[in-house]
């Protein structure tokens, strides 16, 4: 199986960027689709992002589009999540998800990080 290791979570003033890492480890990414999630205090967790395996297809939430961009290195075994023109309602801790589907619904994915902390905060 796939172990999932989430990366570069910070504090952020809003209307800053950042970029989010999800790293495959013990074994390779590609074959898999890879989701983003978020769950901010008191909220339930949210699809933000997909990937899938083959790098031909992205689906974003309203919620991000046109301010985010999820790519993909399958040499590296890497999925990112560029977010720009933060708000302050994109704080959340942030999961990557793998899962034989692409879908922003948790319940397609096997595999899930741990979570990184985004905070959007002046």
């Amino acid at each position: 199986q796939v172990q999932l290791v989430e990366y570069g979570g910070d504090l952020v003033q809003p209307g800053g960027s950042l970029r989010l890492s999800c790293a495959g480890v013990g074994r390779s990414l590609t074959p898999y689709a890879v989701g983003w999630f978020r769950q901010a205090p008191g909220k339930e967790r949210e699809g933000v992002s997909y990937i899938s395996s083959d790098n031909d297809s992205t689906v974003y939430s309203d919620s991000v589009k046109g301010r985010f961009t999820i790519s993909r290195d399958n040499v590296k075994s890497t999925v990112y999540l560029q977010m720009s023109s933060l708000k302050p309602e994109d704080t959340a801790v942030y999961y990557c998800a793998a899962g034989w589907v692409g879908s922003l619904h948790q319940h397609y994915y096997d595999y899930w990080g741990q979570g990184t902390q985004v905070t959007v905060s002046s």
